[in-house]
């Protein structure tokens, strides 16, 4: 493959990456999700949102690989996925501190 298409497609793949955490929703998503696992009821509860809301950020977050879920039971529960994300937050905070 030519490197400046490999270049490229990582480009417009951190891009997608970005745009998916550029919502200030999907952002306490995650600050949730790194604390543990939660399941969107949880995570509706917490953000006082309807869970179909929820879901919809969720989808998003998990189409681009940020967040993973795990069925327990009858309960699907939502986890960090990619560990980029833990280090972005954590430098992010950090820097607000």
């Amino acid at each position: 493959m030519d490197p400046a298409l490999a270049k490229e497609e990582k480009l417009e793949e951190l891009a997608e990456f970005f745009k998916a955490l550029s919502h200030p929703v999907r952002l306490k998503i995650v600050s949730i999700l790194i604390e543990g696992r939660q399941c969107v009821k949880n995570l509706g509860e917490q953000l006082g949102m309807s869970q179909p809301s929820v879901s919809q950020h969720l989808s998003i977050l998990r189409s681009r690989g940020i967040v993973g879920c795990k069925r327990e039971g009858s309960i699907i529960c939502y986890y960090i996925k990619d560990e980029r994300v833990l280090k972005l937050y954590d430098m992010l905070i950090k820097e607000e501190v």
